[in-house]
């Protein structure tokens, strides 16, 4: 590569060019590219001071704010590398990935610092960091070698263990460097992060921006898995990209979300369903198929949607990357021939952490690159070329599988059932109920004499794995198909009923008017035939984007301020109907109290 631009210099030299221009907007708070830079200057000084530095590795353990980006940059400045530790993981899947990183630094805030999980190292609570006159105006001068570590991700492993994967800074370099040519980002563009910083894609979301002179606004968790207040965000914010997985993407058109030619729509995670891209397609100017895996950084290939869309391909690499469709002998297959798809170039990882057994097992020296050191990624994916040199997904060769854009092995599922007491064997699948209705349903066989209690197992799932990861359905089985080697036979699992699969419940009739709209509503989006007033949300197949679907819908039906925060803390349609009781009668008695002719102030 001609240019040896180092990672940190993208960000410097655009605060330099830029100072006074809007960098990162979160929930009202607006920093200027000079704010940003002194804030991240002032991080870096300090995690410098407790030992952090290049190889080191920095845990990030922070809800979305404009302190998290300048976490990110401050670490990037020390030399140093992030690992993000979600503050809404299970503590026991936390200590795990803190203990397996060998963190050096733990960076969080006053608000989660007794949830941080246990380390021996130093913690940085970023509220102790007071600006002052001899706060330094420059990053330490230390290395920032392209080779050097820049973060690691912990992704779902077949084990039943998470894996980390390291990400080097020129890796990350070259991925800005690709994506602001292609799909393109530009000065006064405003792109809305919705992802969290678990997941890889959140790079491109948090960090790309400010490479150009563009706006990040960065909308917490809350937000982003609520249809109504993403597109209020979308519209004040004057949006003019934002990156989605499909799932997203169709809670905000499922709101209203009507675009414009001057939008820019990314789409990645998990495959874009030709008649989602199609409405995409129709509501912006552009719109982009995203796709790589976390070992690759990113995304390694990308797709303009043509106007009239047909196959939804993955399109031809970005700089500096090679994609292999291989076969079986690790020979090229021919054009039209579906292989196995392998990665090679600068983006592929550094290797597993503390994993030489699978870094051996997926990263392969590159036979079609003269350079001996070069390597490939083995991704376990499915396609083949075209002849227009766009490469076409042909689906998966494994049991690894994307659900709402999150990558789930499904052998890590497995292997957590089958360490509690009762379960004797399990299996877990994706069953599709609908349009962007995916859904993890676990096959279960008991041991003998015991007994199988869902809630039980599913709390014994809840501090071990996160909630992405957790099924929606339980179903028990006297015995579990195999195959003639003794594998679970998967495709003798029962086929998927939602009606059939729910969990078992006292039958409780809807009394209340509120009550029966609420399980009108719960029938429709769940695809049930009855709804019991006392069963839980989850136990019926609940999930966050259904979740969402149910208070947009109820929303707008009772003309209150619902949120999805009341659904998770009363689940059951007596619960939700209570609530939706009470907003009524709130809003009824301000209406009731205000002056007449007087405007009303509608807050979102």
């Amino acid at each position: 590569m001609a240019d040896h631009t180092a990672l940190r210099d993208l960000f410097l030299r655009q605060a330099g060019r830029t100072p006074e221009a809007p960098a990162v907007i979160c929930s009202g708070e607006r920093l200027t590219y000079r704010a940003l830079h002194e804030r991240a200057v002032r991080i870096a000084a300090r995690l410098r001071e407790l030992g952090a530095g290049p190889e080191a590795l920095v845990g990030i353990f922070l809800h979305r704010s404009a302190d998290m980006v300048a976490t990110l940059l401050g670490v990037w400045h020390a030399g140093a590398a992030y690992v993000p530790l979600d503050p809404d993981y299970p503590a026991e899947r936390l200590a795990f990935m803190a203990e397996d990183a060998g963190l050096s630094v733990m960076v969080t805030s006053r608000a989660l610092r007794d949830r941080m999980p246990s380390t021996q190292c130093p913690v940085l609570v970023l509220e102790d960091l007071v600006a002052g006159a001899a706060s330094p105006t420059d990053p330490p001068d230390v290395p920032d070698d392209p080779a050097g570590l820049a973060y690691v991700i912990y992704t779902s492993g077949s084990t039943g263990r998470p894996k980390g994967v390291e990400i080097t800074r020129g890796a990350v370099r070259n991925f800005l460097e690709s994506m602001a040519q292609e799909p393109g980002i530009a000065m006064g563009d405003t792109l809305v992060a919705v992802t969290t910083l678990s997941f890889d894609i959140a790079v491109l979301e948090l960090l790309l921006p400010l490479t150009v002179g563009a706006t990040t606004v960065v909308v917490d968790a809350e937000v982003a898995a609520d249809g109504d207040r993403l597109l209020e965000t979308l519209q004040s914010e004057r949006a003019t990209m934002m990156q989605a997985t499909p799932a997203t993407w169709r809670m905000v058109l499922e709101a209203g979300w009507t675009g414009g030619p001057g939008f820019t729509a990314l789409c990645g995670g998990e495959t874009l369903p030709p008649e989602l891209a199609a409405e995409l397609v129709q509501r912006t100017g552009a719109v982009w198929n995203m796709y790589g895996p976390t070992e690759t950084t990113v995304w390694s290939t990308c797709y303009r949607l043509p106007g009239s869309t047909g196959t939804v391909l993955l399109g031809k690499p970005i700089r500096n990357t090679a994609v292999y469709i291989l076969d079986k002998w690790q020979r090229p297959t021919p054009v039209g021939v579906p292989g196995e798809i392998y990665i090679a170039g600068a983006g592929v990882a550094r290797r597993y952490r503390n994993r030489p057994d699978l870094t051996a097992e997926r990263f392969l020296p590159d036979p079609h690159d003269p350079d001996p050191a070069a390597r490939m990624y083995r991704t376990g994916d499915l396609g083949r070329y075209r002849n227009d040199g766009n490469i076409e997904f042909r689906g998966r060769g494994d049991t690894q599988v994307k659900i709402r854009g999150f990558r789930i092995e499904l052998g890590e599922i497995e292997t957590v059932l089958a360490q509690h007491a009762t379960v004797q064997a399990a299996a877990a699948m994706i069953r599709r109920v609908g349009p962007g209705d995916a859904r993890l349903v676990a096959y279960l066989t008991p041991h003998p004499g015991a007994t199988l209690e869902t809630e039980a197992i599913r709390d014994h799932l809840r501090t071990k794995l996160p909630a992405y990861m957790i099924p929606q359905h339980f179903v028990v089985m006297d015995t579990m198909p195999l195959t003639p080697n003794r594998k679970v036979d998967r495709r003798g699992l029962p086929a998927f009923n939602a009606n059939g699969l729910r969990a078992p419940d006292t039958w409780v009739t809807p009394e209340s008017p509120t009550e029966q709209a609420v399980a009108d509503v719960w029938m429709t989006v769940l695809g049930l035939d009855r709804v019991s007033a006392t069963a839980t949300f989850f136990d019926l197949g609940g999930h966050s984007i259904l979740a969402t679907r149910i208070v947009a819908q109820l929303r707008r039906q009772f003309e209150v301020s619902l949120t999805l925060r009341h659904l998770f803390e009363a689940p059951t349609v007596a619960g939700l109907a209570r609530h939706l009781d009470a907003l009524q009668h709130a809003r009824d008695g301000v209406q009731a109290a205000r002056p007449a002719g007087e405007r009303e102030e509608i807050a979102f």
